[in-house]
């Protein structure tokens, strides 16, 4: 039964890894410098703000993220967050080698540090500690060729179409390890006025599977796995190659959980 998107530390999960999706990418030696500007809402009523900034200048990538989360009633508390990622601009996938996420909310301040190295989890701060009782036990080999929440969602190369949403994301949070297998959905087209962009897109259906970290009892993991649908729309990036998302939906028994592009500066 989905009660309560929690404060701080499960809000930033659950916005962050599953709405906060972030920039993807296109031509291996481009120079991208770009903002992009996102509206979260549930069950359609607004609640966060979000800006997104990526720039890469063919070796190296970096992102900054930002959000005000309003709230809703006893669902979302509100609050702020932000989070940065850098690292190698490789080829399909970008190469985390720092994430840094900090959340406020309800008065509380909340602080992830992950270092990686080639693709493995080098080192990570959880600040404060969470509570171990009834969470899935972290294991070292579940730490070994993953992402960070961010640079997960990025892809070099190809063109728009079914390649974009044709790869399995093995994401790290520094709290929880979770797959997202994407398949491709369908082509469309954007046309509403009152977006960030309108153009082809392409659809891709994602599913969600808890490796590690998540709370035995979670009813937000289990319906994620078991019940909920998620969906993602891609973009062009206008000719630099990239593709960022354009919209995503994640049903939950408070109505949808939706992000939708608002405004696009590069």
């Amino acid at each position: 039964m989905f009660k309560r998107l929690p404060t701080s530390r499960r809000l930033a999960r659950s916005l962050l890894s599953l709405g906060f999706l972030t920039l993807a990418a296109g031509a291996a030696l481009a120079q991208v410098d770009a903002r992009a500007s996102y509206v979260i809402t549930l069950g359609g009523i607004n609640i966060a703000n979000v800006e997104v900034g990526l720039t890469d200048d063919g070796r190296r990538y970096n992102l900054d993220l930002s959000a005000s989360v309003a709230g809703l009633g006893n669902l979302v508390t509100s609050g702020t967050a932000s989070a940065s990622s850098s690292g190698q601009a490789t080829a399909p996938a970008l190469t985390a080698e720092e994430f840094d996420l900090e959340t406020r909310a309800g008065g509380e301040e909340f602080n992830i540090d992950i270092s990686y190295r080639g693709r493995n989890v080098s080192a990570f701060r959880v600040n404060p500690p969470v509570d171990d009782f009834e969470r899935v036990p972290i294991e070292r080999s579940h730490l070994t060729g993953v992402n960070d929440m961010m640079a997960a969602f990025l892809v070099k190369g190809g063109a728009l179409g079914p390649d974009v949403c044709q790869r399995r994301m093995r994401i790290f949070t520094g709290l929880e390890r979770f797959d997202l297998s994407m398949s491709f959905g369908a082509t469309d087209e954007a046309t509403s006025p009152r977006t960030g962009y309108q153009g082809p897109v392409v659809l891709c259906t994602l599913r969600y599977t808890p490796i590690s970290g998540h709370f035995t009892n979670s009813d937000i993991t289990t319906y994620l796995a078991e019940e909920s649908r998620i969906l993602l729309w891609y973009a062009p990036l206008g000719e630099t190659g990239y593709f960022i998302p354009y919209r995503a939906v994640v049903g939950t028994n408070a109505g949808d959980l939706s992000m939708v592009l608002t405004g696009l500066r590069f």
